[in-house]
């Protein structure tokens, strides 16, 4: 199993980010001159020493549940932690990361035969539907988990064609992938101080990026993420123009303004680089979702600040589709920008 798969077939739910966390720690050693762990849960790697410092941060939360309530008759009620359609969850299979190990679960509802013609075509909020874990009674299900585990959706990766694979937790250990393969192959004698950020919690508020740029304070910084793909059904290239397949995209603005506004320098040295390297590259305008550099650029006096993305299928989903070239371009491109800067 290769880094990318462990990354995406591992656990860590928003406050939950341990396991994910000690995965990063193991392979920033094998690139990094020093490695740390925050107070907030960002693990930190640095390589080189020189004047201007670059923060590179990509965030090792996905989005997940929180067991909230066990029923009499041994369902587990959940709240959302991260942005979830409530459309997906139906019949979905779970993981409850309880403390005594691994539970399965699969979140049902009342059956659409015993189900009224009106309330069919309804969709079923989160609040309305449960996790079942097999359990006879609440005396049984609370011998297996409890109230405040997190749940996972059941953790899977997988080939799609040639070029394109599928995967738990996409967003964001593809951009975890990424900062590690970027740490790997800048040169040790780089011209500047380069810091790995895995930060915690962005899918709750972006709250580890805050923390970590608060402390290292950076000249510059890159966030690597995923974004919203518009090549399938449904979706108008005003929406999304983004394809996977067709290179990294580069953000412009998230959030219609309200996410980070890239500033034209990073953006400049981003562009020239993808051109000396020739790599396909998709200009990104969001209108909805910021990534970590929304935070970061307000960080202290303000931090200039880019994000590469590759585009993602299905993304918040609990199998999301990307491209292994696109990966492969985001990495050359990101170790050109860092250089550049």
């Amino acid at each position: 199993m290769d880094t990318l798969e462990q990354l995406c077939r591992i656990d860590g739910v928003s406050g939950y980010e341990g396991n994910v966390a000690e995965l990063m720690r193991k392979e920033l050693k094998k690139s990094c001159d020093e490695i740390l762990t925050d107070r907030f849960g960002n693990v930190i790697g640095r390589k080189g020493k020189g004047k201007k410092k670059i923060m590179l941060a990509a965030h090792m939360d996905e989005i997940g549940l929180l067991v909230k309530h066990i029923s009499k008759e041994g369902f587990l009620s959940f709240v959302k932690v991260g942005g979830i359609d409530d459309r997906i969850l139906l019949d979905q299979r779970v993981v409850i990361k309880a403390k005594k190990g691994d539970v399965v679960g699969i979140i049902g509802a009342k059956p659409p035969h015993l189900q009224k013609s009106e309330d069919m075509k309804k969709v079923i909020k989160h609040e309305d539907l449960f996790i079942d874990v097999g359990a006879a009674n609440k005396k049984a299900a609370e011998k297996l988990v409890e109230v405040g585990d997190p749940v996972i959706f059941e953790p899977c990766y997988g080939k799609l064609g040639k070029d394109l694979r599928y995967g738990k937790a996409v967003d964001n250990r593809v951009g975890c992938h990424i900062l590690l393969e970027v740490m790997k192959q800048i040169p040790k004698n780089i011209d500047a101080t380069v810091y790995a950020v895995g930060s915690a919690q962005e899918e709750v508020g972006l709250k580890g990026a805050r923390v970590a740029a608060f402390k290292l304070d950076p000249d510059y910084a890159l966030a690597l993420d995923t974004t919203t793909a518009g090549d399938t059904p449904g979706v108008k290239e005003t929406e999304s123009a983004l394809k996977i397949g067709k290179g990294p995209a580069i953000t412009i603005m998230e959030a219609g303004g309200r996410g980070v506004i890239t500033h034209p320098k990073v953006k400049d040295v981003i562009m020239k680089a993808a051109k000396r390297k020739k790599v396909p590259t998709q200009i990104d305008i969001l209108e909805g979702g910021m990534t970590d550099a929304a935070i970061i650029y307000l960080t202290r006096e303000g931090i200039p600040s880019g994000v590469i993305s590759i585009a993602t299928r299905y993304i918040h989903g609990s199998s999301s589709v990307f491209s292994l070239s696109d990966v492969e371009n985001a990495i050359k491109l990101t170790i050109e920008t860092v250089k550049s800067l």
